[in-house]
């Protein structure tokens, strides 16, 4: 099944760099002032290489992208960037509070052989926009390399990865690095070739499931078909492996939040259209909408502008029946596919993590009401990926983002590999 191997990383060096003047973020969540005030922050900022800025100058010879490889080839060149001697797994521990709990995340970087979905053992589980996809091509074929990784599940109760890595947290770590919110965040290199063998003995009949960068898989395949089309000359890298962050699904450090809808218009006989599915729950407007969402099952918060209350919309059941059996209980199916599409014949939504935000887009007359839900859980992810079934965009947001620059994979001739 999944094909996972090693390789000879780059790395930061440590005794060059301060991590956290370094590090970013994923580049879909940097906003322009954000990524100014990383700029500022450190000349070798990986933000430089992975989410460069646009210059009025740039020109197709010109531009963000080859300014990204010629940071990357600089930085190699004066030592800033350093290359592991053995090909190895990168062990990454994320520490980090949510809703007042603290919690920890075990997983390892590496290099997963690339597939095509559905035939093979990696799976989708979330429909993506097209347009990331172009920037991230552009980037990759200019440095030839994975700048960030994928974050990819895998499902296992055998416990040798999980022993091995426990075991490994316990020394001192290569790196620490805390990041804007104070999540802190560990890497360690992992070049011991039993613990190596153990680890991809035990994920050789797994399947992976993607949890957040299909953006990144999707043209990590693009960019390797368009140079499987080439004639590879004598010593030419391959490009049939990408980098991804992987994760036991049974990890209980694995948090995934959910992301509410605005509408920015509503029927007129919005209630007797909903009430064939739901019982409908009048609610008192300074409630707290997650609490009171929480452990609930099929149930969504609904405010519109101008109203007094809340309403909590719990589901009776019926009408998904052309929607995969395993999947018609999905809160974020349900909401999509009956409510928004069935109900509300619209496409027309926006999107908001935060309770008070959306709220605000809301009372200010930006949107006309909101729907706020439960988070997607990890069983429905493996239900929806294996069922070949894509959930809408933002269906799940995986919680703390991995950082980017810890560990680049930056594709080796063949004689060099694992």
């Amino acid at each position: 099944m999944a094909d996972v191997i090693p390789f000879r990383g780059i790395l930061y060096n440590v005794s060059r760099v301060s991590m956290e003047d370094v590090l970013a973020p994923p580049y879909d969540i940097i906003t322009p002032e954000y990524r100014e005030a990383l700029y500022m922050q450190s000349p070798y900022n990986i933000v430089r290489i992975d989410f460069g800025k646009e210059e009025p100058a740039d020109s197709e010879a010109e531009n963000k992208y080859a300014r990204a490889r010629k940071y990357l080839d600089a930085w190699i060149q004066e030592g800033v960037f350093i290359r592991s001697e053995n090909p190895s797994f990168y062990l990454y521990e994320m520490s980090y509070t949510i809703q007042n709990v603290r919690k920890r995340l075990l997983g390892f970087l590496g290099l997963v052989r690339l597939e095509e979905f559905g035939k093979g053992s990696i799976y989708p589980h979330e429909c993506t926009h097209s347009k990331p996809k172009q920037d991230r091509l552009n980037l990759m074929r200019s440095c030839e390399a994975n700048t960030s990784p994928i974050f990819s599940l895998y499902k296992s109760a055998e416990g040798r990865i999980a022993d091995i890595l426990s075991k490994i947290s316990s020394a001192k770590p290569y790196m620490e690095s805390a990041d804007i919110t104070g999540d802190v965040h560990r890497l360690w290199q992992i070049d011991d070739a039993e613990h190596i063998e153990i680890i991809r003995t035990e994920l050789r009949d797994k399947a992976v499931f993607i949890a957040d960068g299909h953006h990144r898989y999707e043209t990590a395949l693009e960019f390797h078909r368009e140079t499987a089309l080439k004639s590879p000359s004598p010593g030419a890298p391959a490009f049939d492996h990408v980098l991804m962050f992987l994760a036991n699904m049974r990890d209980e450090g694995i948090t995934i939040l959910p992301t509410h809808r605005l509408l920015r218009t509503l029927p007129e006989d919005m209630s007797l259209l909903l009430s064939k599915y739901f019982e409908i729950e009048p609610v008192k407007n300074d409630v707290d909408i997650r609490a009171n969402l929480s452990g609930k099952k099929h149930a969504f918060g609904f405010y519109q502008k101008g109203s007094d209350v809340w309403h909590i919309l719990k589901y009776k059941g019926g009408d998904l029946s052309e929607i995969h059996p395993a999947l018609r209980e999905v809160d974020v199916i349900i909401l999509h596919e009956l409510i928004l599409k069935k109900i509300f014949h619209t496409t027309d939504i926006g999107y908001e993590m935060d309770i008070g935000s959306a709220l605000d887009k809301v009372n200010g007359g930006e949107f006309a009401a909101a729907f706020f839900l439960n988070p997607t859980c990890v069983d429905d992810v493996e239900k929806a990926a294996l069922s070949s079934v894509r959930m809408p965009p933002k269906s799940t947001y995986f919680y703390p983002k991995l950082l980017t620059g810890l560990v680049i994979n930056k594709w080796q001739i063949d004689s060099d590999r694992f």
